[in-house]
């Protein structure tokens, strides 16, 4: 049913994806899909890389991390945003597009008043995908 399994990721917040990396692993399994990590990044020098190579290595690490952990074939693609802080979304369903994938599997947070102002990543992609979406709260 699924082929591709599409994981937003961000490099920063590792420590609390584990019940959604654990819940995108069991799909892949049981689908026989390809799991491929996605992540956003700025052009310039951030907290987690220096540079764009950087992150894309980071991101590659983390797959085969996840890979090995899970017994899962992955995949990682690293996208470029003039400004992540505005731009993640548009990037990310840009990127689904682009990769052909026919799953989203990703970490979301309890709704809060603020999430009636401004939609999460989650909400965001969900809403405008083309393809399925599985939200892990």
């Amino acid at each position: 049913m699924y082929r591709k399994v599409i994981f937003p990721v961000d490099l920063s917040h590792i420590d609390q994806l584990t019940k959604a990396l654990a819940t995108a692993a069991d799909l892949a399994k049981h689908y026989g899909a390809e799991i491929c990590y996605v992540g956003v990044t700025g052009a310039a020098p951030a907290p987690g890389a220096h540079n764009p190579e950087e992150y894309a290595k980071k991101l590659a690490n983390f797959a085969a991390e996840q890979a090995a952990a899970h017994g899962v074939s992955v995949s990682s693609k690293a996208c470029i945003s003039p400004d992540p802080s505005i731009d993640t979304d548009k990037t990310l369903l840009a990127a689904i597009t682009e990769l052909g994938g026919d799953l989203v599997v990703m970490q979301t947070h309890a709704p809060s008043a603020l999430d009636y102002i401004w939609a999460g990543h989650g909400d965001t992609i969900a809403a405008h995908s083309d393809v399925s979406v599985f939200l892990v709260r």
